[in-house]
């Protein structure tokens, strides 16, 4: 596992990814920097997450995943690149929903958040676009097929 990951679990939920498959998802989207970032990946349930996502975006609902990208301040020589607020309950609900295995569909919510923390977005379609298209590409090296195709 990179020794920058940090994993908090704040989840009920029973049937977790294993702390490996997680650093190995990290890593993978991390890639040429997969060695100094730094990163919390943060597990919970809906409660909190619906909680983040009211105060930070302005939505009252629990969501997938939520970044937070971090900038350290001149000078200071930090690593860590941010942190990953993932909801163990929404992403089991939307693999059942898409017909997704669960290990897929959490591999593409760390695949997707560690890509938002290295500055990709997905507000325009030409942003999403490139996103998806890494994201697919990632994935693809894991034998995972397209996320965004309406059968997996």
């Amino acid at each position: 596992m990179n020794p920058g990951l940090e994993i908090q679990l704040a989840s009920k939920d029973k049937d977790l990814p294993a702390n490996e498959d997680l650093g190995a998802w990290t890593r993978l989207a991390l890639g040429e920097d997969a060695a100094d970032a730094g990163i919390v990946i943060r597990i919970v349930d809906e409660e909190e997450s619906r909680q983040l996502n009211h105060k930070y975006r302005g939505r009252d609902a629990s969501t997938n995943v939520l970044s937070f990208p971090f900038t350290a301040p001149p000078g200071v020589p930090v690593n860590h690149i941010g942190d990953l607020v993932i909801c163990a309950p929404v992403v089991r609900a939307e693999a059942d929903a898409q017909g997704k295995p669960l290990l897929h569909h959490w591999a593409h919510m760390i695949v997707h958040g560690v890509l938002h923390l290295r500055g990709y977005a997905h507000t325009t379609n030409e942003d999403a676009e490139r996103m998806e298209s890494l994201e697919r590409k990632l994935l693809q090296r894991m034998g995972i097929p397209d996320p965004y195709s309406e059968t997996e």
